[in-house]
């Protein structure tokens, strides 16, 4: 099986990720947001060049503010498609724009998408791919896993010697709560 951490360490563009934020938990909103959009327009492409372009990400959607981001229409979806800093696809961008609605919905209902991720956790992977579909649009099993292997919902962000996975357990992800032996281990 190969890691991550095999490759990301050291590596100036997957380092910092991999170090700072890969498998860490998160709340914020905004942050979880960008993990999400990040994720969908990673889906068939390589993660490097999301991250090589996420300040262009960052400053397209509005630095992921939610509710800005919900509030785009025609005019924002054509300047979106426009922007070669960005992947511009029709199908991803409107899921951006979607995704920030439901999660305004999601405020209003449960307090927060963090509120709503931990109302449902913890599920197993297939669980959460089935509540995601439902829930959002672009969202398969594989964009739907690493969000949450990112954001510390499902386990198995590092190998477990990397000396990140330690620091990880610190900062007490979700996965970690669950039942013991509640995950498959590293899936």
């Amino acid at each position: 099986m190969a890691w991550y951490c095999d490759y990301a360490i050291g590596d100036p563009l997957h380092g910092p990720y991999h170090d700072t934020e890969y498998g860490f938990p998160e709340r914020d909103e905004s942050r979880l947001f960008e993990r999400l959009v990040l994720e969908i327009n990673q889906a068939g492409l390589n993660w490097g060049l999301i991250l090589k372009k996420r300040p262009d990400f960052r400053r397209a959607y509005s630095g992921f503010a939610v509710d800005a981001v919900a509030a785009y229409g025609e005019a924002d979806q054509a300047r979106l498609l426009a922007d070669a800093g960005i992947i511009r696809n029709r199908l991803k961008v409107a899921a951006a724009i979607h995704n920030a609605q439901v999660i305004q919905r999601l405020r209003a209902e449960h307090g927060g998408f963090a509120d709503w991720l931990d109302r449902h956790h913890p599920l197993r992977k297939p669980d959460w791919v089935k509540l995601f579909k439902k829930t959002f649009r672009f969202t398969g099993g594989e964009i739907t896993g690493e969000f949450l292997t990112s954001t510390g919902y499902l386990p198995g962000a590092h190998r477990p010697d990397c000396p990140v996975q330690a620091e990880i357990i610190k900062a007490d992800p979700p996965w970690l709560s669950a039942p013991t032996g509640f995950f498959d281990p590293w899936i």
